[in-house]
């Protein structure tokens, strides 16, 4: 499935942005943010290209009006 980054507007693919490729030393599960990023916001799943997209969602999310408000 392809989600659309709320800050740049790329598409971004759902399932790679969740494939597990690695673990950490407590278990938690890592992923390739090379392949898209996620955050949990407003009661859904926002799906981003890049980190840098994500932190400036995060930084200011009232300033992505479709999002922010959720």
């Amino acid at each position: 499935m392809k989600a659309t980054c709320p800050v740049c507007g790329k598409a971004v693919d759902e399932a790679a942005a969740r494939t597990k490729t690695g673990e950490t030393a407590h278990g938690a599960q890592e992923v390739d943010p090379a392949k898209g990023t996620r955050q949990f916001h407003g009661g859904r799943w926002v799906y981003f290209d890049t980190l840098g997209c994500r932190t400036k969602f995060m930084a200011r999310p009232d300033a992505y009006p479709s999002l922010g408000g959720a």
